[in-house]
């Protein structure tokens, strides 16, 4: 096996080959979210198969076995790499790389908040009171396994058969639950465990550290954008707002486009979760609110860091 210790990006690979008359098989044992095998095939007379790493650094052990041999066993370590190839916090092992789960990352991301719009409020998750919850929950669900253990307890009113996005699966990271940059500065092996991140991130650190500028025109969002705004109070308090842009609904398609938000708690209230079109958006009564370069409180569209491509570490 070659090598013996890769680092724990999702994509570095040992190359492993058994001479055997019969086709031997690969087992792994420890956590399957350090690493993964494949099946053997036979090329140029050897029985080859390759094991990625995942993005959670450890070790495991694998066990070889074929008809009439002794099972060999074999120890394969990964480590954490601290590449940023953006220079901007998120460290490249959380990057989604292939355009399949950037994909699949938009599609669970938009139908995970807008399913929360659809739920009545009892049944929403609890954690979910203002703006930016609304979008911490979506973030990190999508970029859980979605099997059936996580569906029994999702408390949707539809499961829908998406893909995950694939290239790890949270909590399994580096990083554990700690998903959100809330520090400045380019990620170093060291954030993975000074404060860097963390599980709970306000509008404004979802802004300034977990999201990146595309552009302050409407017309240039993504399904699963954010838009930001920043507003100055007359006392000198400013508070900073967010917003989902979901495009086309997933659960009652039709042809509008639109956004949606949690106002946060209102008059001694809750507050609620709002789905508006764009044209609804565009003319929204207090144009405070109004999306558009004319409106200094709109920030602009902004897309999450890991959406941003990555080369995997060599």
């Amino acid at each position: 096996m070659s090598p013996v210790k890769l680092w724990a990006d999702g994509y570095d690979a040992a190359a492993l080959t058994v001479t055997s008359t019969a086709r031997p098989t690969l087992s792994i044992e420890g956590n399957l979210h350090v690493a993964v095998g494949s099946e053997f095939e036979h090329h140029d007379g050897v029985w080859a198969a390759n094991i990625r790493a995942g993005v959670l650094p450890g070790t495991v052990r694998l066990r070889v076995s074929a008809p009439g041999a002794r099972p060999l066993r074999l120890t394969l370590a990964t480590a954490m790499t601290a590449r940023d190839s953006s220079e901007d916090g998120t460290p490249d092992f959380l990057r989604l790389d292939s355009t399949s789960s950037r994909a699949a990352f938009q599609r669970w991301f938009t139908f995970l908040a807008e399913a929360q719009y659809f739920q009545p409020p009892e049944s929403r998750p609890s954690e979910i009171d203002d703006c930016a919850a609304l979008i911490r929950y979506a973030y990190r669900e999508s970029l859980r396994a979605h099997d059936s253990t996580w569906s029994a307890t999702a408390r949707l009113p539809l499961i829908p058969a998406f893909d995950s996005p694939g290239k790890y699966e949270y909590p399994y990271t580096a990083l554990g639950s700690n998903i959100f940059r809330v520090t400045p500065g380019p990620f170093r092996e060291a954030d993975a465990a000074n404060g860097a991140f963390a599980q709970f991130a306000d509008a404004k650190t979802l802004w300034r550290y977990n999201t990146y500028l595309v552009s302050r025109d409407l017309l240039r969002a993504q399904p699963g954008d954010i838009l930001f705004y920043h507003q100055v109070h007359d006392a000198g308090a400013d508070t900073y707002h967010s917003m989902i842009f979901l495009g086309k609904s997933q659960i009652h398609p039709d042809n509008l486009t639109y956004i949606l938000y949690h106002t946060g708690p209102q008059q001694g209230g809750p507050g609620e979760i709002r789905r508006l079109s764009l044209d609804e958006l565009r003319n929204f009564p207090d144009p405070v609110w109004r999306p558009g370069p004319e409106n200094p409180r709109f920030l602009g569209v902004y897309r999450w860091n890991i959406l941003h491509n990555a080369v995997s570490a060599s």
